[in-house]
């Protein structure tokens, strides 16, 4: 396995080892890893092996024709459809493994194909899906705050924004800003906030103003482990994308800088899709940090992670 992180986002990619997933669509494969292998992801990501807001790349046989690999995003509580800060860490992955040169590739993703164009040893601009804002300034009630406003929004996971932030984005109030989204999350999806096929809300956006020269603004983002995204997120700057585009607040091609709660950031543009939505275009850089095998023993009482529930539970092996 080869380990990167994207504007301090942690990505590790899954060589071999990992479960039979079959062939068939990404989606597909990408069902079957969350319904039967769950322990998987949490014994490659979960402590002790794995960190706090580490993603996962599974990789996979490309289906699609001129793919250069299949792959299927996670964390250690969900599956994702998408992941930006995952593919710019695995272009720069792949790249690192002498799979690709300079210029543009595609992936298959659980959400579709997705282009990858890499510029330089460390950066690579996604193309992504085509993203979409479903709902305007829905009104939602937060226990022990109100009544709060957001858009629910696609960019390969479903969102719920909130702009701007009723709580200062600020690294040293990350706490707080957690406790608040996760909040948000669950009443988005007990009052119906949630996708035209009633797809559950998976994360949180909390924007707020940029500080310095050029920035366009400043995001948290709450991730499905219930951590803080490191990196502005690709697919929730994907999202933010959609609802710029929406309320015609950003023109196709104009470019914006979106900062992360940590000050790490991603160059964001757009232009019109097919369907009334937006494709996306996030440039950011990401560096590779470590080339490993796991091991897992009979004898490791934590094979599977640390889970309050079972920590004992044996997961299949994966030798990543």
């Amino acid at each position: 396995m080869i380990d990167s992180h994207t504007g301090g986002e942690p990505t590790r990619v899954i060589l071999d080892g990992g479960p039979d997933l079959g062939t068939g669509p990404m989606a597909e494969r990408a069902r079957r890893l969350a319904d039967e292998h769950p322990d998987f992801c949490r014994a490659v990501l979960g402590e002790p092996r794995g960190q706090v807001a580490m993603v996962g790349a599974l990789l996979q046989p490309a289906e699609r024709e001129g793919t250069v690999t299949g792959v299927i995003f996670f964390d250690v509580d969900a599956v994702l459809g998408m992941c930006g800060h995952g593919s710019i860490g695995l272009g720069v992955t792949l790249a690192h493994m002498g799979r690709i040169g300079l210029g543009e590739h595609q992936i298959d993703t659980p959400a579709g194909a997705v282009r990858l164009a890499l510029k330089d040893a460390q950066t690579v601009t996604v193309t992504n899906i085509e993203s979409r804002r479903v709902h305007a300034a829905r009104e939602i009630d937060v226990p022990d705050f109100g009544a709060l406003r957001g858009d629910v929004a696609y960019g390969g996971n479903w969102f719920f924004l909130v702009d701007p932030s009723p709580l200062p984005v600020e690294a040293g109030n990350i706490p707080a800003l957690t406790d608040f989204s996760i909040r948000v999350r669950e009443a988005a999806n007990a009052q119906g906030a949630v996708g035209e096929k009633g797809e559950l809300i998976d994360h949180v956006v909390l924007l707020g103003g940029g500080d310095a020269p050029g920035v366009h603004g400043r995001n948290f983002v709450l991730t499905p482990d219930n951590t803080y995204d490191r990196s502005p997120c690709g697919t929730g700057c994907s999202a933010r994308l959609a609802c710029l585009a929406a309320d015609q607040r950003l023109a196709p091609g104009d470019e914006i800088v979106q900062e992360s709660v940590i000050g790490s950031r991603y160059r964001l543009s757009y232009q019109p899709g097919t369907s009334g939505g937006v494709i996306p275009r996030i440039t950011g850089q990401a560096h590779v940090m470590a080339e490993s095998r796991l091991i897992f023993t009979d004898a490791d009482p934590f094979r599977a992670g640390i889970a309050p529930s079972s920590p004992g539970t044996s997961p299949q092996a994966p030798h990543g």
